[in-house]
C-alpha cells in the first residue's frame, strides 16, 4: 500500500507505511477521534505508569488488541517492550506476518517508539 508520510508529506510504502499506521493507532487515545470514538489504543493511559511485570503485560495486551482491531495487514506474533534511547522513553518491537503480501515476504519486524502525545514510527 502506498501512502503519505505524516511528517514529511512524501510518499511511503510497504513496512514504512505499516509502521506509521501502527504508530498512529498506538499513539491515539481511545475516545479522542471525533467520528471514530473507538479508534486508538489503551497504551496512552499506561505509558506513565511505573514499569513492572503487570504494566508490561497490559502494554503487550493493549498493543495486540489495538493492532488486531485496526490494522488488518498484520497478524502479530510477538511484542517486546524496550527502554528507549532517551530517559523515560519506550520502544515497542512488533513482529508478525503480513496478510497482504505473498508468503515469501510476509514476516516483518517493526520498532515503534512511544512518546506522550503520539507515536513516531520507525520501520526496521
Amino acid at each position: 500500500m502506498i501512502g503519505m508520510n505524516a511528517s514529511a508529506g512524501t510518499a511511503i510504502a510497504d513496512n514504512a507505511h505499516l509502521a506509521q499506521s501502527i504508530g498512529d493507532i498506538l499513539g491515539t487515545p481511545i475516545g479522542t477521534r471525533v467520528m471514530r470514538r473507538d479508534y486508538g489504543s489503551m497504551l496512552f493511559d499506561l505509558i506513565d505508569q511505573p514499569i513492572n511485570a503487570a504494566i508490561r503485560m497490559l502494554i503487550h495486551a493493549a498493543t495486540v488488541i489495538a493492532i488486531r482491531r485496526w490494522e488488518p495487514r498484520l497478524l502479530v506474533t510477538r511484542v517486546a517492550l524496550f527502554q528507549g534511547a532517551a530517559d523515560g522513553s519506550l520502544a515497542i518491537t512488533i513482529e508478525g506476518q503480513r496478510t497482504d503480501l505473498p508468503r515469501a515476504n510476509e514476516r516483518v519486524s517493526l520498532s515503534i517508539p512511544i512518546r506522550r502525545g503520539g507515536a513516531a514510527p520507525l520501520a526496521s
